[in-house]
Formats: C-alpha cells, sequence, structure tokens
C-alpha cells in the first residue's frame, strides 16, 4: 500500500509551484481599428461597416447586431504564405505556434524620415545583432520604419491618397530589401515577420521579391502594424492572431505584445 506521504507528494508539489500569470506584465496593442478610415491597397474598396438594429426590444433587453465587408489585405493584417507563394499555408493552416513567440524590433527609422523608399537590409538586421546578440530562434521579427505615425493619413503613409490601379505606381513607402528576407531565411529561423507600412516590399515594388522568398518557406507577414515605437528591441512576447478564415490569402489580425514586469 502507497504511504499517506507517496499520494500526499504531487499536491505539496503542485502548492509549492509559484502561480505566475503567464500574461503578467504590460500588453501593448500592435492593431490599429478597422473604420471608414482604415488604409487599404489603392486597388481595393476599403471597410465597410453597416449599422444594424440598436435599442431596447419589446422584451425590455437592449440589443444591437451590425456588418461588415473587408478585402482580406488592409489595415493590421497577416498575410498567409499562399498569397504570394503556391501551394503554401493558407490563413487556418498556419500553425498557431508559429503566430506567438518573443519578439524583436528592428528600428530603421531614422533612414526611413531621410528616405521613403528606404529597403531595411542585411546591415541593418545584422546591426541589430551586434547589439543585442543573434536574432532567437523562433523570433517574430518587427521592422519599425517610423511610418505607424502617420495613420490614418493615406497621402503620408502610403505616399498617394489617389485610388485605382494607376495609384499604385505612385506609392512610396519603406520595405524589406529581398537580400536581407534572403537572409534571413536562409540563415535565421523566424516564425513570423512584421512592419508599420502597408506592405513587406516598398511601395515601388514590381516584383514583390520579398513576399516570394519569405513565402515559400511558409513564413506570413504582418502588415500595418501599430505602436511599435512603444516597443523595446527585445525582451517581449508577440502574439498575432488572425481570423481563421479557411482558404484565406490574408486576414484582419489582432496583434499584441506582452512586456514583462
Amino acid at each position: 500500500m502507497r504511504s499517506i506521504f507517496a499520494l500526499c507528494l504531487p499536491l505539496l508539489i503542485v502548492s509549492c509551484m509559484p502561480k505566475t500569470d503567464p500574461l503578467s506584465g504590460t500588453i501593448i496593442d500592435l492593431s490599429h481599428a478597422y473604420d471608414s478610415t482604415t488604409i487599404y491597397w489603392p486597388t481595393e474598396k476599403g471597410f465597410v461597416f453597416e449599422k444594424g438594429p440598436e435599442g431596447y426590444t419589446p422584451g425590455g433587453y437592449y440589443y444591437t447586431a451590425n456588418r461588415f465587408w473587408t478585402p482580406e489585405h488592409g489595415g493590421t493584417h497577416l498575410d498567409a504564405p499562399i498569397h504570394f507563394a503556391e501551394g503554401k499555408h493558407t490563413v487556418e493552416q498556419i500553425p498557431v505556434e508559429q503566430l506567438v513567440g518573443a519578439g524583436i524590433v528592428v528600428d530603421v527609422a531614422e533612414q526611413c524620415a531621410a528616405n521613403r523608399d528606404y529597403l531595411v537590409t542585411v546591415e541593418d538586421l545584422q546591426n541589430w545583432e551586434s547589439t543585442n546578440g543573434r536574432i532567437p530562434d523562433g523570433a517574430i521579427v518587427l521592422l519599425r520604419t517610423g511610418f505607424g505615425k502617420f495613420w490614418p493619413n493615406r497621402e503620408q503613409y502610403m505616399g498617394t491618397a489617389e485610388r485605382g490601379e494607376a495609384a499604385v505606381k505612385n506609392l512610396h513607402f519603406p520595405g524589406l530589401h529581398p537580400e536581407a528576407a534572403k537572409w534571413l531565411v536562409e540563415n535565421r529561423n523566424i516564425k513570423a515577420i512584421g512592419l508599420d507600412t502597408p506592405s513587406i516590399d516598398y511601395g515601388q515594388s514590381t516584383l514583390f521579391e520579398s513576399h516570394v522568398t519569405l513565402y515559400k518557406q511558409n513564413i506570413p507577414a504582418f502588415e500595418n502594424v501599430a505602436n511599435l515605437d512603444q516597443l523595446p528591441e527585445k525582451g517581449f512576447s508577440v502574439i498575432a492572431l488572425p481570423m481563421n478564415i479557411k482558404g484565406g490569402s490574408g486576414a484582419p489580425l489582432r496583434i499584441i505584445a506582452i512586456l514583462p514586469k
């Protein structure tokens, strides 16, 4: 017969373990809210919010329900790899574990202030490492261009407020250099990447090579990320959960950072 001590030992161990909240710390919302001012690619109509019934019912309780319509790609959103890589993950196929991880911020705001068409380079990534150490395996890399401060002014944020296909050639905002995307997939093991502009490729891109390089490796991107100026260069966690659209090439994204106390 097992002793009373042996039976009670598991309970004693559990009772002695520190009761920590895995979400304890400062939570920073990295998502822009969706409304009529939300920025989309010039060829997209944008976000539509339709008010439904609102008020008190004959039964005496309050009730309201609305409707919305949106393209997959606009506002703070996730690009699934299928967006630019045939046969790769659609939104619901991305493992949830890939959307949660240690975050880092590579700050290139100074360079982007001097050049709207700036491309984040391998050197920028290596400079981050020279100060902070090697980019950790499983990291979620966030690029701070400083363009988040322009949201939701389309002209300042995108380089043009024009709409339609003809406006695409007038887009001017920073992005990730294709060589830097290649360096990341070949030399580092990251889960995802994001930035505070409309696209992981810069506004003047016509081949979208950074998209292709990342997505062929099933590395998703987060675009139009907010509040990166509130984050340190490292030492925080990221949770990035999109609307779980089956077969989707992208989806609205609620992304947060958790800074430890």
